[in-house]
């Protein structure tokens, strides 16, 4: 078809398959469906599920494209979700600083005397270093607490003695 909107279409789709070609979760493909700015889907004979033929396959993805539906009313979209979370991550602005970490040392230290540790300042910077290799800025104190933890147990379990 010259001059068709968005990809290209297959024989049949089902509902969720068209729902993400429009980009619109099914719940509010379904509500767009009943209130009657996309076509009702036809149904399989055999096995009974609702699916698009290519024809309103064409139908709905102008429709989404036009901001009109195919009962003439004006429908506004929002811009889909998550293209935000796609985009590539900026060049770093430079290691973080070793200060929040050594302020952190005592809250976890406490923490973990609360728990029955007794741990040294060079055994805490170990774990986090092994355990949060990027650094620790921006980790819930908890994750901090549950991986020194967990690395000093594995470092005293019997089956991890040292000769």
């Amino acid at each position: 078809m010259p001059g068709s909107i968005g990809p290209v279409t297959k024989a049949a789709v089902s509902v969720s398959e068209m729902a993400k070609l429009c980009g619109l979760s099914r719940a509010r493909f379904y509500q767009l469906q009943r209130e009657g700015i996309f076509p009702t889907p036809v149904f399989d004979i055999k096995t009974r599920r609702p699916c698009y033929l290519e024809e309103d396959q064409r139908r709905i993805l102008e429709a989404r494209h036009r901001n009109c539906g195919v009962n003439g009313k004006t429908i506004l979209f929002y811009a889909p979700r998550g293209l935000s979370a796609l985009r590539k991550p900026g060049p770093r602005q430079g290691k973080p600083s070793a200060v929040p970490m050594i302020e952190q040392h005592t809250e976890l230290t406490d923490a973990l005397k609360a728990l029955g540790m007794n741990v040294t300042a060079e055994q805490m910077a170990k774990a986090l270093r092994e355990g949060f290799p990027q650094g620790t800025v921006g980790v819930d104190e908890g994750d901090q607490i549950r991986q020194v933890f967990l690395h000093i147990r594995r470092q005293d379990s019997a089956d991890n003695v040292r000769r």
